[in-house]
């Protein structure tokens, strides 16, 4: 035997062998605040229902448990169906191959059916594994497993690494990034971040952002909702950064701090004094605040999927990732069907919604042009 290879550690050994119910805390467990027990108990206060599973594998012989989210709400009719946002979550260093992750997650949705009531039409995975960079688009899944007609969360984002000191952050960003956080600065932008006290400033901006951009936005007791319900609930930390220049806000960001990660959730600029380059300076403040608090990545939360200058939102795709992050692809949203007849009605409403709604987008990009 090879003295390199007596000496190596074998490969662990997974298997999955089953889900059994959990108490919803145990979701504050997992890696993503989208799977955590947070954001369950959130999305109960607007009519969904969470439940808590606990996903058991077993690793060469000793068990694992990983926490899953659940969330489900009515649809119409008495039918309701089940979402699983960016979950199930993989046990760390398991790197399985496409079809065993497709095998494991049509296991998980058959596991799943015994636990979700008899109206429950589908099942709605968006996993969370991912590739890297702009030009590796992630595999789909497999049948049984049909794409959605719109995607729940935004596969495609950048996550820029904050472990660098702030200068090689900067570095990393494109040269035209840098001199805008600078001018900003030198031009008398200044920003700061506060709470719900500003969030009517905040919600008036965002109304001006999904009106230029063709967008839709919740109501503001959602945000409401959504500050009174972090301050509840320990574990993070949730901030609105404005950036204004003489006592006129011009830029305002709702940015989540948790674990390792800070997420860009929500953000709003003026249609006015753009060329202050208010949003550069407050993407620039959010990221030195979150490496401050201990944070490894800042996840900028979406983008379109490739640089199409034609797609209605591609001034985002320029905006974020000029900042210098790793770009990744999700897969998206998939469904997993349990009444064939109500799935496919459902997917029909949906596109036409996404439909309505990309009109709107590629109308206001006219617009701006």
């Amino acid at each position: 035997m090879d003295v390199g290879e007596a000496n190596s550690e074998a490969e662990p050994s997974w298997r999955y062998r089953g889900i059994i119910p959990a108490d919803i805390a145990r979701c504050d467990e997992a890696g993503s605040f989208l799977q955590s027990g947070f954001w369950g108990s959130f999305k109960a206060r607007f009519g969904w229902n969470a439940r808590a599973f606990l996903v058991g594998w077993d690793c060469s012989g000793a068990p694992v448990e990983l926490p899953l989210l659940v969330i489900r709400r009515p649809l119409a009719f008495g039918i309701s169906f089940a979402y699983v946002p960016w979950g199930p979550e993989l046990p760390p260093g398991f790197s399985p191959g496409d079809a065993e992750k497709n095998a494991f997650l049509r296991e998980l949705a058959e596991a799943l059916r015994s636990f979700l009531p008899e109206n429950t039409a589908f099942i709605r995975f968006d996993p969370p594994w991912y590739t890297e960079g702009a030009e590796t688009p992630a595999p789909p899944l497999y049948p049984p497993f049909s794409r959605s007609a719109a995607d729940v969360q935004p596969p495609d984002t950048v996550l820029v690494d904050l472990t660098p000191p702030e200068g090689d952050i900067l570095k990393q960003m494109k040269s035209k990034w840098r001199y805008n956080i600078r001018l900003a600065k030198k031009r008398g932008v200044r920003v700061r971040y506060t709470g719900t006290e500003e969030l009517q400033t905040f919600y008036a901006l965002f109304r001006e952002t999904a009106k230029r951009d063709g967008i839709s936005i919740h109501t503001i007791e959602y945000y409401q909702n959504l500050f009174v319900h972090c301050a509840e609930y320990p574990g993070q930390i949730l901030r609105l950064y404005v950036a204004e220049h003489e006592e006129k806000t011009l830029a305002a960001t709702i940015v989540l701090f948790r674990k390792n990660t800070a997420t860009y959730l929500y953000g709003a600029s003026s249609n006015e004094h753009r060329e202050l380059m208010a949003s550069y300076a407050i993407q620039w403040k959010v990221m030195e605040d979150a490496k401050a608090a201990g944070c490894t990545q800042y996840d900028l939360f979406g983008i379109p999927p490739r640089p199409d200058p034609n797609h209605p939102m591609a001034g985002l795709y320029l905006f974020k990732t000029g900042f210098g992050g790793t770009i990744i692809h999700r897969s998206g949203s998939w469904d997993f069907t349990y009444k064939p007849l109500v799935r496919r009605l459902f997917s029909v409403a949906e596109a036409l919604r996404k439909g309505v709604r990309t009109l709107k987008k590629k109308k206001w990009g006219r617009k701006a042009r």
